[in-house]
């Protein structure tokens, strides 16, 4: 049975099909073999009700709107600004203020798509200018985006705490060192690149111009301090974080900044509602396929069949990061998460992982697997975005990659780098 639906997703995704639609059409025909009868087909509206229905989903859509509004206004670009004028002076350091631009943007929208779009339309021209090769810079903004996915607040994060009933508020934590380590890494090769091709410097700011562009900021970097220390303090939980990151985007960007207006937030509302419907309907279909493989035995059948149950647990942690990484190549790393968190949670329960450190290293996995080549869909972002042959736009990847699997691997072997601030954090 397990063969036959997975076939069908398949030839339904060569066929052009949307994922929802695979998902849905596996796990109908799973139900059919099951009972035998048309009529359960009921039991997968229940599912796709059930895993839509965690109050938690609610921030999505939240700091989806968030990050919209703030790339409409001015704050994304008054992060980029403030960044820059710290960093460019050092050799690479256009790369470095991208890389370090996509970490602040990361602070506030949790999205790797939104973070290639804000980050990237007003940089990659001024590193063309500097004298940057496109593929480069191209790799640099679509790996880069990756950090988005890991400081707080991630949306991947929020979906695998909902699928795996774990701490919101501890993944956040624990996206933070894992991300710092992968701007720092990416930082020193951007460094090492722009000294073998000669990339030449910009002049540095003054210190008037770098107070400037820091005061300019402090509006913007109100965000991470909102949605991190809010948490962090317990004073709110990830979904009153999103709701208040929300309302202080609106005011910045209508009444401090003036940058748009009610007749421009419709329009981004209307954006906004689009994504959230994408996103919600293929929670929904994942939950009911999720459902489906789990009263068929499949995923026990599966791991039994590559002997994970006898690995320890960092052979566990090993076949994870693969099956993630591996599976968000090809599809959309919320489905990815999905589908397959259901799959690993028996053997990870019976291992004794932590289960932040595995929701911190899926999160890595499925943001690494969506900057890979061939179906990686930040790639198919920036492709849309910058209008470039995708070829050009993957050039690039293979020592970012490299990179960031070099941080897995860390991981798993160093899992402090992740629990450290999570176990300060929450301390008991």
């Amino acid at each position: 049975m397990a063969a036959i639906m997975f076939s069908i997703m398949v030839i339904l995704l060569l066929l052009g099909f949307p994922m929802m639609i695979p998902l849905i059409a596996g796990a109908f025909f799973g139900v059919v073999q099951l009972f035998g009868d048309m009529g359960k087909t009921e039991f997968l509206v229940q599912q796709m009700l059930g895993g839509i229905r965690p109050a938690s989903l609610i921030a999505v859509p939240m700091f989806i709107l968030a990050a919209d509004i703030m790339t409409r206004g001015h704050s994304a670009d008054r992060l980029i600004d403030m960044v820059m004028a710290y960093v460019r002076h050092i050799k690479g350091g256009l790369a470095v203020s991208t890389s370090s631009a996509c970490a602040l943007f990361g602070a506030v929208s949790g999205s790797t798509q939104a973070t290639v779009v804000a980050v990237g339309g007003p940089l990659r021209p001024r590193m063309l200018k500097g004298g940057y090769n496109d593929s480069f810079i191209l790799a640099l903004i679509v790996n880069s985006s990756d950090i988005a996915f890991l400081i707080p607040p991630s949306i991947g994060m929020i979906i695998y705490g909902v699928v795996s009933k774990s701490s919101i508020p501890e993944l956040f934590i624990a996206g933070i060192g894992p991300g710092l380590l992968i701007l720092f890494l990416f930082s020193i090769y951007s460094m090492i690149y722009a000294t073998v091709k000669g990339v030449p410097t910009e002049p540095a700011a003054s210190w008037s111009e770098r107070l400037t562009a820091m005061k300019r900021a402090l509006w913007p970097l109100g965000f991470p301090v909102i949605i991190i220390g809010g948490i962090f303090g317990g004073i709110f939980s990830p979904t009153e974080a999103a709701a208040v990151s929300v309302m202080y985007a609106l005011f910045l960007e209508t009444i401090v900044f003036r940058s748009i207006t009610i007749k421009n937030f419709y329009s981004i509302a209307k954006s906004t509602g689009l994504v959230t419907g994408v996103v919600f309907i293929l929670v929904g279909a994942g939950a009911a396929f999720a459902w489906v493989l789990s009263f068929a035995q499949i995923p026990q059948a599966m791991l039994g069949a590559i002997g994970i149950t006898e690995m320890g647990p960092i052979g566990v942690l090993f076949v994870i990061a693969i099956a993630f990484f591996i599976g968000c190549m090809f599809v959309d790393p919320i489905v990815v998460i999905l589908v397959l968190v259901p799959i690993f949670a028996p053997v990870i329960k019976s291992t004794g992982l932590d289960p932040i450190l595995v929701g911190t290293l899926i999160t890595l996995q499925a943001a690494i697997g969506s900057a890979t080549p061939p179906f990686g869909c930040d790639i198919f972002t920036a492709v849309a975005v910058f209008k470039q042959p995708y070829l050009n736009v993957i050039k690039g990847t293979p020592p970012f990659v490299f990179i960031l699997l070099c941080v897995s691997v860390l991981m798993i072997y160093f899992p402090q780098i992740a629990l450290f601030l999570r176990d300060v954090a929450f301390a008991n």
